[in-house]
């Protein structure tokens, strides 16, 4: 069976709403398609945990943190939408773009959240989860 990769890299100076409708569209093929297709949100979460990294230290980091994994949890991705932009420039996660496009597949395509973990192994964030769809009946 041959393997198609297709690599898109959400950019911050495209709006939040813009990166959910691509994520829309794209849960719309998913749906439609009848090939198994893998959607792959990466991207490290707050980086400003740390006074002495990079970035420096904001206390805004664990609560845009604390949001996402929230949102994880309880499956509302979309909830990513209403962060006010403030807390991303201070937070200053990577995530946020392909979080929002995730948010979108997931309005389109029912999957249910696999939280597996969250730390802050250095100055970011990291969580790791999975959306999986539900068994059919």
């Amino acid at each position: 069976m041959k393997s198609e990769i297709v690599i898109v890299t959400p950019s911050r100076e495209i709006a939040l709403a813009r990166n959910y409708e691509f994520g829309m569209v794209f849960g719309d093929l998913a749906e439609r398609d009848e090939k198994r297709i893998v959607f792959v949100a990466s991207a490290d979460q707050a980086h400003a945990h740390k006074k002495d990294g990079p970035y420096g230290f904001s206390p805004r980091a664990s609560v845009y943190d604390r949001l996402v994994v929230e949102a994880v949890r309880r499956n509302q991705m979309k909830s990513i939408l209403d962060l006010s932009p403030s807390l991303g420039r201070e937070a200053k996660p990577d995530s946020l773009w392909q979080m929002a496009m995730l948010a979108g597949v997931l309005d389109r395509v029912e999957m249910k959240p696999r939280f597996h973990s969250y730390q802050v192994p250095t100055y970011y964030g990291m969580l790791c989860a999975g959306f999986e769809r539900p068994p059919e009946s």
